[in-house]
């Protein structure tokens, strides 16, 4: 480009900014629509951004946070030698295995390997600390070090009272003060019976949590729990590092060590997968601000009409043109780029407490803006505002001139290629989002989604002229709607669009969510028959197992008709060696086995081989071992009908097996197959068995107390089986697990008919972010046609229509963009939905073995919240709307 077109462009960019700057006052009201919508994303970022950088700590204050007023941090865990990186994060021996110490240092063995005048003082991070609270167990983070001492005074902060320094007092963290519901001077007592004070409240700034902070000489534990704060007399220098290295000490310190590897040499790069779908989210989110801004700017450029055909008339060619608009963008993209960054950083500063006590839960560190990444937002805020503007832009730039200049509006000449682009666009989105799901790429996935949602918002402006024209047979007032939607396509398309979008996008997902909950449920297989429970104790040393009778009268203390009976597993008669444990299997004789390994390579044959499909599942919650068990706990074990039960109770007694697999069974017998983990010779044996047809489809050996000495073990009690009536609430499984845990610790396992997950607040979720979309581009799109209808509004009232037809004409207008956009979004919600699970269902049905298909289940709730939210736009847009008709004597 030559000296003066560059000169002439830039002038003409300058000229073009100040005459946005001047319109930007002139329409104040639709200024501060397009700053609010650009400035709440930026808000939001921004804020994210700022508190994400002060929660990134710098060397500095992470070791000011673990040195306090130390000069060093020394760490001896290891009797061999030692090598280290240079800040003393990660260590490992020279050569060898590491000998860890078996006992606690002491401070004048360390002060031997320092020099002369070097104070230590000790520092222990991870301590156990369980006390009572009601009948329940709770454990918290304890510390013990010498908060009286210099060099550890710096890592805790004191709030209330003072430091413990004897061995029976504690201080406690603001939150381990709430739980314990005590005060300075309020005795606590552990689960062992030791007897505490609370001398004070201590916050350390690297845990907000409950944490116990116990004295200096408080009694010793594991060497690895402990680590020494130092004071030096000099530098720690490289020859002092290196003989502490050689005697297994680890060393931290202020400074790099010389000679040392460096292993943290910046943020590591992202994963590809999670950077292609941010990346794919963000252009997601960046096409609905660009939507819901672009019918503003369409607006502007219809009232500026005559304007920029008086520019045109002195000499402006189509880029002037384009550049005036363009220049709109760009100082509204500006402006809200500005305001959400103040917002947001302001935001994160006045919010820092409550993001260090509810978010991340430890202190922040200094006040931190991260500038690359608020200057990337601003960026990206006044690309927004440009993309917004520049359909808007080439619209202005062909505009006729003549018809600019007499104030005349043409409608807009509806462009095929629009159709066929967006046509395109959507069909090979579509094809992409299917390839992709077949191999499990969320990029994929999303990428073709987002090229689908692409082409639909190109389609959208002729589908908005197709049903203007289906409009002709529709009551006087919604056809006044559909023909200034569809005069007004600039504008109503990209409210119509960002509608779609934002439906679309929390229908697929919602039908993803639900289909998938659904195949969970499907697919869900409990252990025991639902309501059920097990009931299982701590061992403890010296403390027998609790008695059947106690455990049955703690039961029914909270479920007075329940049934409890104890459960045995069986175990090896003769170890082979301390830790040895058996293992009881039955097996199938070799003619009904199946000959290829789950999630091996498999023909298609195989799918349909009777011999590989399984009579039962495996049980999702509760999966028990062999049972030894003489048929007492047989009924309420497997589920199974009375006959069934009977019948396996003879065999039980006859000294043989049950199981739920009828091809275990040959002629009446069972081969069960023993063997011991440490590799011991197994036995095996053909005892006589019965397979459960009913009840439970779990796989489940029963073992008669007879079958299992023949095999070399004996049973040895797992726990008790509580049969309910009815299932238990939560409140009765917290008071059962309360009245338990008074005769001993207790777990308590539930069998469930369902998953225990929910996903409708997730799915309620996505409807409400779609519906306050809808809302807001109804709002928009209907305040912004009622702005630009005035003239036709007084004609209304020229020619004697009644005063209410403003109010049905701004609900039906509000109804062609809520309407016409939630439709289309669910339409194009469900069918991206049905192709990726169709896709996945594919893909699976191929899979060995083959795994259970997703079921293209629609989400009711989110279907109904996205139904209501446009008549409740409908709605609002006729009781907001003044019924009186305007009367002007002359329009600008």
């Amino acid at each position: 480009m030559s000296p003066g077109r560059l000169a002439a462009a830039r002038g003409s960019w300058r000229t073009a900014l100040r005459i946005a700057r001047r319109e930007a006052r002139r329409s104040r009201r639709r200024t501060l629509l397009v700053l609010v919508m650009i400035a709440l994303p930026v808000l939001g970022l921004s804020f994210a951004a700022a508190s994400y950088d002060m929660s990134e700590l710098t060397r500095s204050e992470q070791l000011d946070r673990r040195l306090g007023a130390a000069d060093a941090e020394l760490r001896w865990s290891s009797l061999t030698p030692v090598t280290q990186d240079r800040w003393g994060d990660n260590s490992w021996p020279v050569e060898g295995d590491p000998v860890p110490r078996t006992r606690p240092v002491t401070a004048d063995e360390l002060r031997a390997l320092l020099p002369a005048g070097s104070r230590v003082v000790r520092v222990r991070r991870w301590m156990p600390f369980e006390t009572p609270i009601g009948r329940r167990t709770v454990s918290f983070e304890a510390r013990a070090l010498d908060l009286t001492d210099p060099l550890a005074r710096p890592l805790a902060t004191l709030r209330e009272g003072r430091v413990p320094v004897r061995p029976d007092e504690i201080a406690v963290s603001p939150a381990a003060q709430r739980r314990l519901d005590t005060r300075p001077g309020a005795p606590v007592r552990t689960t062992d019976g030791t007897p505490y004070r609370v001398v004070g409240v201590v916050e350390f700034p690297d845990n907000l949590g409950e944490v116990v902070t116990l004295s200096g000489v408080a009694p010793d534990g594991p060497p690895t729990d402990e680590s020494w704060l130092v004071d030096l007399p000099g530098a720690m220098d490289e020859a002092l590092a290196d003989r502490l290295n050689a005697r297994g000490i680890q060393v931290s310190t202020r400074s790099p060590l010389p000679g040392r590897q460096e292993f943290d040499n910046g943020t590591p790069l992202p994963d590809a997968e999670e950077a292609g779908v941010s990346v794919l989210v963000g252009g997601l989110g960046l096409l609905e601000v660009v939507l819901l801004v672009g019918p503003a700017f369409a607006v502007g450029v219809r009232r500026r009409r005559r304007d920029l055909a008086l520019v045109a008339v002195a000499g402006g060619d189509a880029a002037h043109l384009r550049r005036i608009v363009l220049a709109d963008g760009v100082v509204l993209g500006a402006g809200g780029a500005a305001l959400g960054l103040l917002l947001g950083v302001g935001t994160a500063f006045a919010g820092r407490p409550l993001v260090e006590q509810y978010l991340i839960h430890e202190r922040l560190g200094a006040y931190r803006v991260f500038p690359s990444a608020l200057a990337a937002i601003a960026a990206v805020a006044v690309l927004a505002g440009v993309l917004a503007a520049l359909a808007p832009a080439w619209t202005a730039a062909r505009q006729d001139v003549v018809a600019g200049l007499a104030g005349r509006r043409e409608a807009p000449r509806p462009r095929r290629r629009w159709l066929l682009l967006g046509a395109l666009l959507t069909v090979v989105g579509t094809a992409l989002a299917a390839f992709a799901a077949t191999r499990t790429s969320p990029t994929g996935v999303l990428a073709g989604v987002t090229l689908g949602e692409l082409g639909l918002v190109f389609c959208t402006p002729t589908l908005v002229g197709l049903l203007a024209r289906a409009g002709r047979l529709l009551p006087l007032t919604p056809r006044l709607a559909l023909r200034d939607a569809s005069r007004n396509r600039s504008s109503a398309a990209p409210a119509i669009s960002a509608v779609m979008a934002a439906v679309a996008g929390s229908v697929a997902l919602g039908v993803y969510v639900a289909s998938d909950d659904a195949r969970q449920r499907a697919g869900w297989q409990p252990g025991l028959p639902p309501g059920h429970a097990l009931v299982q104790f701590a061992d403890q040393e010296g403390n027998p197992r609790p008695t059947l009778a106690a455990v049955t009268d703690r039961v029914r203390a909270v479920l007075p008709d329940a049934g409890v009976a104890g459960l045995a597993i069986p175990e090896c008669a003769r170890p082979a060696a301390p830790d040895d444990y058996c293992v009881a299997l039955a097996v199938r004789p070799p003619e009904e086995r199946c000959r290829y390994e789950p999630f091996e390579v498999a023909p298609a044959s195989a799918r349909d081989d009777p011999r590989c499909r399984q009579p039962f599942r495996e049980p999702n919650d509760i999966s028990l071992p062999a049972i030894v068990d003489d048929g007492e706990v047989l009924a309420a074990l497997t589920g199974a009908p009375a006959d069934e039960v009977a019948a396996a109770r003879r065999t039980l007694a006859a000294g043989g097996v049950v199981v739920t697999d009828p091809r275990q069974v040959a002629d009446g017998r069972v081969r069960v197959e023993m063997s011991h983990s440490s590799g011991a010779p197994s036995a095996a044996r053909l005892l006589p068995g019965y397979p459960l047809r009913g009840g439970l489809p779990v796989d489940r050996l029963v073992l008669s107390p007879a079958a299992a000495r023949a095999l070399g073990l004996v049973a040895a009690p797992l726990g008790y089986l509580v049969d309910a009536a009815d299932p238990p609430t939560d409140g009765q499984r917290e008071r059962l697990i309360d009245e338990l845990s008074e005769v001993a610790p207790a777990s308590l396992q539930v069998s469930t008919a369902d998953p225990p997950t929910d996903q409708r607040p997730l799915l309620l979720l996505l409807a409400a972010a779609s519906g306050v979309i809808t809302l807001g581009a109804a709002a928009v799109a209907t305040g912004l046609a009622a702005a630009e209808g005035r003239r036709d509004l007084s004609t209304l009232a020229a020619v004697g229509a009644d005063p209410r037809v403003r109010r049905v004409l701004s609900l039906c207008q509000a109804g062609v963009i809520a309407v016409l956009g939630s439709a289309l979004g669910i339409v194009a919600g469900l069918g991206s939905a049905a192709v990726v699970l169709a896709s996945l269902n594919q893909r699976y049905a191929q899979s060995w073995p083959v795994q259970p298909p997703y079921p293209v289940t629609v989400p009711g709730l989110t279907m109904a919240v996205l139904v209501v939210v446009p008549l409740v736009a409908m709605l609002g847009a006729a009781l907001l709307t003044r019924s009186r008709l305007p009367v002007e004597r002359r329009l600008d």
